[in-house]
């Protein structure tokens, strides 16, 4: 599926243009252009990607195959970054990522993802519903797309969250059923969440950092110093759920500890009481 959206004067003036009319109103230096990529075919690819826009094979590469790490790389006319969202399966205590991959110009914005992203939804409708109040520019949209995709972070850190706290209280209960494999396994979606933010974090720094003045204008340096925060914080709460799961692991351990002290204590004093016998 292909959505194509034109502004002008930050009014939406145009949307689902076919590919020859949306080539000429790439030259438009009064026109953003967003088309956004999902599920697309390998026929859609080749003439969006390739023939419209002429991107870096190298940058389609990368776009079309699925990549577990953030990057960001700049082209001559346009900078291509990957980033990913994350939703928490509390059913398969798992957190599942999908990737979103972006192509900003200067009055153009590309978005490629293979599977459906809240984000990028709820930017099409905020479009639909508010035509009169439109980013002006692509890096802005592009801006939102991102604040938009890790406030969904929160969600899923609040299934998380509520998953530890109900270990916690089974392993103070003493139910010790699977508890060390559910540990476990948290500890290893909490490392990959880590994995995932370190090189996030590393992409809007550079953005931040200004080394990509001919599609991000300095104007837009604060609010992306805000996502950098809110990164920050992600990463953060990746931290403290790591070092709850490594306290849970230990209280479950200790208590476990305490059980066979008082079995070998018991089975200590029926020897001695049997030893006269």
């Amino acid at each position: 599926m292909i959505r194509t959206f034109v502004f002008s004067q930050g009014k939406l003036i145009n949307r689902d243009l076919s590919p020859d009319l949306l080539h000429v109103i790439l030259y438009d230096d009064d026109v953003q252009l967003w088309v956004d990529m999902e599920k697309s075919t390998p026929e859609e690819n080749k003439t969006i990607l390739e023939t419209l826009f002429n991107f870096h094979p190298l940058a389609i590469e990368d776009c079309v195959a699925v990549s577990e790490r953030p990057k960001i790389d700049d082209y001559e006319n346009y900078i291509f970054f990957v980033v990913h969202a994350a939703d928490y399966i509390n059913s398969l205590h798992v957190f599942q990522t999908t990737e979103l991959n972006v192509f900003v110009g200067k009055n153009y914005l590309v978005t490629f993802h293979n599977e459906p992203l809240r984000s990028i939804n709820a930017t099409c409708e905020r479009i639909q519903k508010k035509g009169h109040a439109l980013p002006r520019w692509a890096d802005l949209l592009a801006y939102q797309i991102l604040d938009l995709l890790l406030d969904n972070y929160q969600p899923a850190l609040n299934e998380l969250s509520t998953e530890l706290g109900a270990l916690e209280r089974r392993v103070l209960l003493g139910e010790t059923q699977d508890v060390i494999a559910e540990v476990v396994n948290l500890q290893n979606e909490v490392q990959r969440l880590r994995k995932i933010m370190a090189p996030q974090r590393e992409v809007i720094a550079r953005m931040t950092h200004g080394e990509f003045p001919k599609v991000i204008r300095a104007h837009l340096v604060p609010y992306l110093r805000d996502l950098q925060d809110n990164l920050s914080r992600i990463s953060d709460l990746a931290d403290t759920y790591r070092e709850s799961l490594t306290a849970i692991l230990q209280i479950h351990l200790n208590l476990q500890q305490m059980q066979i002290n008082r079995v070998i204590k018991v089975l200590t004093i029926l020897a001695t009481l049997s030893m006269p016998i």
